[in-house]
């Protein structure tokens, strides 16, 4: 039986995996693969790398710790995560059970995706998920959100301050009572684009241009600088979702030491109920997580 497993190989779980290391615990990583997000970074012909502030370096320094100790690492996504007598069992997808007094899941969130042609040619080339991250990179600069919740909302509102022109393309335009919304409504460098759906992403080496279809089947070219799909993040907690408790959202809920409801259980990243899906956010998190874990497991040990 293992003294913890972490479940996740992204910022927050390597951190955790350093940390628990450190702490002489014996700590399994299992994963699907090492750095997560940051293995994905967005491109743009006008910026070179030394001029965006990214947790890659420090996500690197720990994936390459973890990359030459085997034995501390198990490359296989988990299905499942289920209580046992003396602790936890963690299945994985080739119906391995492992065996574990805590566990940290850290296995973030995937965007939900516009399954249109051209979106996987240029994500990470002009495309991208996140304006959170890359928004200070378009100073004047036009830029397309896509998307019709909160999430694009608070992207259009970022990228206003700093964008020449923000397009918001959207089908009801529901989110935009917001308080927040009804700022970008009035917004001189927001244009909004109700009852409108991308149907492909066009471009050269980057992307350049969105197609539209407005209500009635009319199809539209709309030139950008960069275009961010925001439609909605969807938690991996599928693993747990019957055993903690979660959020409307599914994001797994934590207390402000990355604690769940259920004693030796935590929880770090994107995945959790955090607040801003930024890596140097997941690092952080992954450190109170591995720190409240070792304090569970002290009188274990």
């Amino acid at each position: 039986m293992y003294d913890l497993i972490v479940v996740g190989g992204g910022p927050a779980g390597l951190t955790a995996m350093i940390y628990a290391i450190r702490k002489r615990l014996n700590v399994l990583m299992v994963t699907r693969d090492l750095g997560g997000k940051t293995n994905f970074r967005l491109a743009l012909p006008w910026i070179e790398d030394y001029q965006v502030i990214r947790g890659l370096e420090i996500v690197n320094k720990f994936k390459s710790e973890l990359e030459y100790l085997d034995f501390a690492r198990h490359m296989e996504p988990v299905e499942k995560i289920s209580r046992d007598t003396d602790g936890f069992v963690v299945l994985t997808k080739g119906g391995g059970e492992l065996k574990t007094k805590a566990v940290i899941i850290a296995t973030g969130a995937r965007q939900l995706r516009l399954k249109v042609p051209g979106e996987r040619e240029f994500m990470m080339r002009g495309l991208c998920y996140s304006a959170l991250s890359y928004a200070p990179l378009f100073i004047d600069r036009t830029t397309v959100v896509i998307g019709d919740g909160d999430l694009a909302i608070r992207s259009s509102a970022e990228l206003a301050t700093i964008a020449k022109q923000v397009y918001l393309i959207c089908e009801t335009g529901n989110a935009l009572a917001s308080p927040l919304g009804k700022k970008l409504v009035t917004s001189g460098n927001v244009s909004i684009l109700k009852q409108h759906e991308v149907v492909e992403v066009q471009g050269d080496d980057f992307a350049r241009t969105v197609i539209l279809k407005d209500s009635e089947g009319k199809l539209s070219e709309l030139q950008a600088d960069g275009t961010f799909i925001e439609m909605a993040l969807i938690p991996n907690s599928q693993m747990v979702a019957d055993l903690i408790e979660l959020d409307e959202q599914g994001r797994i809920i934590v207390d402000c030491a990355n604690r769940t409801n259920v004693p030796g259980i935590f929880a770090a990243g994107d995945v959790a109920s955090g607040f801003a899906e930024q890596v140097l956010v997941a690092v952080g998190e992954g450190a109170k997580a591995a720190l409240s874990a070792y304090d569970y497991l002290l009188p274990l040990l």
